[in-house]
């Protein structure tokens, strides 16, 4: 079976999910590193209490459809502080 999803806009723009994000990243440089594809709005890292690392994760608000989509297609599988990271959508619905 083929389940068919749709992007979903969230209450105020469109975020991505960014996964496997180096744990020594910082907040400013993922945003300047994304921020080539339109005007973040905002960005959320987890951070493990105990490290003080990041988790590995970061979820980004872009304005509009075209900047988050282009982020993605461009930026998923690319190399950012020697690891592969990998760039979605982080909310999707299902087609009916």
């Amino acid at each position: 079976m083929c389940i068919f999803i749709d992007t979903c806009i969230a209450i105020e723009g469109w975020i991505i999910i960014i996964t496997n994000i180096h744990g020594e990243a910082r907040e400013d440089y993922i945003k300047d590193v994304f921020e080539k594809f339109g005007q973040v709005k905002n960005l959320h890292l987890n951070l493990d209490r105990r490290t003080g690392f990041l988790k590995g994760y970061a979820f980004l608000e872009f304005e509009n459809f075209v900047d988050a989509k282009r982020a993605i297609d461009e930026m998923d599988g690319t190399i950012l502080l020697n690891q592969k990271i990998h760039v979605d959508w982080a909310f999707v619905q299902e087609k009916k």
